[in-house]
Formats: structure tokens, sequence, C-alpha cells
């Protein structure tokens, strides 16, 4: 198959990625609103909660999370990604809305899962353009810069319960969330449709007009002919077939554990610190540096992904995680505990979110978003897990320490799991990826 360039403004595809950027931003946002005023609704909500029904909670929004990455996949790649990106950030703003007028828990719990659904719908297309839409070469750092939406929106939310809860009390950030509504025309304005999924369904003119505009590659119509009469079920035969079956698989353990991690803190960072006798402004203020460490980690592992592959980073990320969650269980200098904090961000939120970019750059282009969507989707197990283990943890007395040791387990079978993943051929990207043909390099695992 042979492509041709066309001639378009770099910057145009920058503000593509920048919208899918701000849309990850308010996911990220709108989940990590929950950990920041998690002190506050066990507290100061009235609603008589302990520790098990937050936990329970807290998955909910994940079983949410898990819905909606099971349909946005297969979807997107029948309709397209655009549509479900706009109808997913309208999604989660509602929720998020829903979630500020709750006048209970079995209320406020609904809401967390609805609002959940729309922050699954989000992630695959917003991984899936912003891939596509990269400088050409680039995949890794411009998808590392893409995924620091989520710590960058868990430090807004981080802000929030700092800043607003002592004023507005813990419905305050959810307004907040529910303002990402106004977003919503902008981004309809300014992202355009896939290339890659255009050519893909025939639609070859409008993917002319879009790649001459952006300055894509654009397959030729023997791709758009080969790919025009495929059943929205085969993205999902893709990701299953002989040559990436193993890989999926390993993909599914090591999403479940970095998502475990990433949405088990995310959730109780903040209470296990109150646990260990810091005050709530200082324990919120452990999930800034937690947030911080994940947006450094994510920019240095992006940038080192791009020249040695996400393999090599990945493995070593989860086992910083592994060392610092056991550091945090032991009673530490603050210069210590503050570094540790910073690590243990970068070793799973930063760790899950180059999983995420592995995935992208994995799979071809034509079933790239069925397979973030499956792989996602059936990893949120680990994400549904974390907040709940947590919470039977706490709610056992058997003392916050044992929340650590428990999230340094699937830490290490992340590792291992990254660690037996099979190389990918670059002939195989090549074969059918019209957009990112350089994201893998001859001699590089990937």
């Amino acid at each position: 198959m042979t492509q041709t360039m066309a001639v378009g403004s770099p910057r145009r595809r920058l503000v593509v990625v920048a919208m899918c950027f701000l849309a990850i931003l308010a996911d990220g946002y709108d989940l990590g609103i929950y950990g920041a005023t998690l002190p506050t609704l066990l507290k100061g909500s009235g609603w008589d909660m302990g520790p098990a029904l937050a936990g329970a909670i807290g998955s909910y929004t994940l079983v949410g999370m898990m819905v909606g990455y099971l349909l946005a996949g297969p979807i997107t790649d029948r309709v397209g990604r655009r549509p479900i990106l706009v109808a997913g950030i309208a999604w989660f703003s509602v929720g998020s809305g829903i979630c500020a007028l709750a006048t209970g828990p079995g209320f406020f719990g609904a809401a967390r899962f609805f609002t959940g659904i729309g922050l699954g719908l989000v992630v695959p297309s917003a991984i899936a353009l912003g891939v596509e839409f990269a400088p050409r070469g680039r995949h890794q750092i411009y998808n590392g810069l893409l995924l620091t939406g989520y710590a960058v929106g868990g430090v807004g939310a981080a802000l929030a319960g700092l800043f607003l809860v002592p004023h507005l009390g813990w419905r305050g950030p959810y307004w907040v969330g529910a303002a990402f509504l106004l977003a919503v025309p902008v981004v309809a304005a300014l992202v355009p449709e896939s290339v890659g999924h255009l050519t893909a369904r025939g639609r070859l003119a409008e993917a002319g007009k879009i790649a001459a505009r952006y300055g894509l590659y654009q397959p030729e119509a023997v791709a758009a002919d080969k790919r025009a009469s495929r059943s929205w079920v085969a993205g999902l035969r893709d990701v299953f077939q002989r040559r990436y079956r193993r890989a999926t698989v390993l993909f599914f353990i090591a999403s479940a554990c970095g998502t475990l991690l990433l949405y088990g803190l995310n959730t109780w960072l903040p209470q296990l610190m109150r646990e260990a006798g810091y005050p709530l402004g200082s324990s919120l203020e452990f999930l800034l540096l937690y947030q911080a460490g994940s947006v450094a980690g994510l920019i240095a592992g992006a940038l080192l992904a791009d020249r040695v592959g996400p393999k090599p980073v990945v493995v070593p990320y989860f086992l910083v995680a592994v060392v610092c969650l056991l550091l945090l269980a032991q009673p530490l200098g603050v210069p210590v505990l503050m570094m540790a904090v910073i690590l243990t961000g970068l070793g799973t939120s930063a760790t899950q979110s180059l999983i995420d970019g592995y995935i992208a750059v994995y799979y071809p282009a034509s079933s790239r978003a069925s397979a973030l969507g499956v792989t996602l989707g059936f990893g949120r197990v680990g994400a549904i897990a974390g907040p709940s283990i947590a919470g039977w943890v706490l709610a056992a007395g058997v003392g916050f320490q044992w929340n650590f040791y428990a999230f340094a387990i699937p830490a290490l079978v992340g590792a291992i799991a990254i660690s037996a993943m099979p190389r990918r051929r670059a002939t195989d990207q090549l074969a059918d990826d019209g957009i990112s043909t350089a994201v893998i390099n001859p001699g590089v695992t990937r």
C-alpha cells in the first residue's frame, strides 16, 4: 500500500491534540474529585458513610467507566471518533451536576455510575485522535503530553478540594465538573473526524479534505476497499487474532494492575494520610504531590519511550511503585515521605498513562479504538477493585499500612506482565496503518 503526504498546517494538528488534552483533563478532574471530597463526605455529609460504603461508591464510578470503555471501542470504530468524544464530554459533565444534587449515598452512587459511563466514552477516542494527529515520529511524547491531562485534571481536583470545599462544601467541586459542558461546542467545532476512520469506511472525499487541511498521510483507495465492508465487530476480531492474542491478554493484566493502583490511590490517598495523622489540608497536599509526580513521570517517560520504546520504561516505573509503596507503610521523615509520594505518582498514575499509549501504538489504526476500548475496559476490573479493597482494609481496622502493602502486589504483577510482552514487528504496523507509519522503528522493542 502506498501513501501520499498532504500539505497542511501542523498548527491545526496541534489544535486537535490540544482539544483531546482538554477532554482528558476534564475526565481526570471529574474522576479525581471523589478522592478530593471523600474525607468531607465521610465526616461532614451527614450520610453516615463508612469506609466500606465509600469504597463501593468509588468502585461504582469505575464500573460505569468499564461500561463506557467497552461501548466506546466498537462504536467509535463504527460511527467515528469525533461524535463519541463530544458525547462523552457532555455525558460526564451532566453526571457531575447530578452528583452535586445528590441527597444521599444511594443517589450519589448512582450518579457516579452514570458519570463513569461518560468518562469511559471519552478516553479511547481522545487517545486514538491524539495519536493520529500527533506529528510524525513523535507519537509517544505527544501521547504522553496528552495523557498528562489526567494528572493535570487531578491537580485541579485536589485544588478544588483545598479551596472550594471549606467555603462551598463537598458539592462545590462537582459543580465545577458540570461546567465542562461549556467545552462541548468548542471541541465539536475544532476536532475533525479521523482520516483513518473515514478511509476505512470508504468516505475518501471527506478523508482527502481533512488530510489536506491537517497535513496527514492518506492511505490509497485500496485500503478503503479492504476496510469499508468490515462490520463493527472486525476491530474486536483484530484484537483477538493469533498474532495479538498474547499481547491482548498481557495488556488486560497490566491495565488491571495499573488501574487498581491509579484509582485506588486517587480515591484513598488523602484519607490514608489522614489515618496516618495528617490534617485534611496536609492530606490533600499529598494528593497534589502525587499528581505532580504523575505529570513529571509521564513527560519523562514519554520522551524515553520515543527513543527506546514503551516496554523498557513501563517495567522500571512499576518497580519504582513497588519500592515506594512499601516505603509509605513505614515511619518516614517529611522530606523522604514527600519524595516517596511523588515517586509513587510516577510509578502508578504515570505508568498507567504510558500503558494507554503503548496500546495505542501496538495495534493497527483500523482497530486502535477497539483495542483501547477492549483492553482498557477489561482492565478496569482492577480499577473497580482498587477503591473497594482499600475501603475493606480500612474497615477491618488492621492499620492503614496494610493498604500500601496490598497496593505493592499489583505493581509487581504489572511489571511481570509488561516484561512478558511480545515484540511488535514494524512490518505488522505498516501493513495497514496509514496514519502513524513512523510510530514503530525497526529494531526497537515495543
